[in-house]
């Protein structure tokens, strides 16, 4: 194999971990979206997460009758209710968001969808404030009923979920976009190269590979002393491949 050849292969693993782990986390987020609307009976719910190069805050993903529409739609920096739950890091909630001037109601024009009330909830991490966790409306027909403030309160609690899942994808997401931008920065001709890209993937040594980074997903999400635990017998296994390539 040519030193072409393993950068290549190096930016593929690069790649395909990112998107054998982020996966599973965008369907946690999606799942507790949905567990928590229905909870609070609200028609629509989303997150939204800074992109730190504009500051705008984008919907990662979103549930209800424009789901499809509003994922990766922008709120421009500063602007909207959820700007102002992101720079201010309040929850609020409000019966009629027609009487609320900071409303940026852009998107409801984009999607075709009327926004009446809403509950904005901030998501925080490791006391960083990483997005926004939004519910709209109510199941049913209007005039809607206003969120409540235990409703406010069982908010913060799934906010809380949502955060740690965010965290982890938008850490994962770095590591893929990496990969990403390492193929970007090279003069390839994909046309030449995809079937050498195949043979790769197909491989069992790849194949092993990847179940083995979701393996350790997997068991890393099972608590502390399973992270730790799978660090010390990652850490022995290196040791000793160590090891035994100096005796032989």
């Amino acid at each position: 194999m040519t030193k072409f050849e393993e950068k290549l292969k190096y930016i593929l693993e690069t790649i395909d971990i990112g998107n054998a782990m982020t996966e599973p986390l965008t369907e946690s987020i999606r799942k507790v979206l949905e567990i928590s609307s229905a909870r609070l009976k609200a028609d629509g719910s989303s997150v939204l997460v800074l992109d730190a190069n504009t500051n705008d805050l984008y919907f990662l993903m979103a549930t209800g009758k424009v789901a499809d529409k509003i994922t990766g739609m922008r709120i421009p920096a500063g602007r909207g209710i959820a700007g102002f739950v992101f720079s201010s890091g309040q929850q609020i909630a409000i019966s009629d968001v027609s009487n609320e001037a900071s409303f940026y109601d852009e998107i409801d024009k984009k999607t075709g969808y009327t926004t009446q009330i809403m509950l904005a909830t901030p998501l925080r991490y490791d006391e960083r404030i990483i997005g926004v966790l939004e519910y709209v409306n109510r199941v049913g027909e209007p005039p809607y009923m206003p969120f409540t403030s235990e409703e406010m309160d069982e908010a913060a609690i799934f906010a809380e979920i949502i955060a740690s899942l965010v965290n982890t994808y938008e850490s994962v997401k770095i590591f893929r976009n990496l990969g990403e931008k390492m193929i970007s920065q090279e003069k390839i001709d994909i046309s030449e190269i995809r079937d050498w890209l195949r043979s790769i993937r197909t491989s069992n040594e790849y194949r092993e590979m990847i179940e083995l980074a979701v393996l350790v997903k997997e068991l890393s999400k099972q608590g502390e002393e399973e992270r730790q635990l799978c660090k010390e017998l990652l850490q022995l296994t290196l040791d000793y491949s160590k090891k035994k390539t100096l005796l032989f």
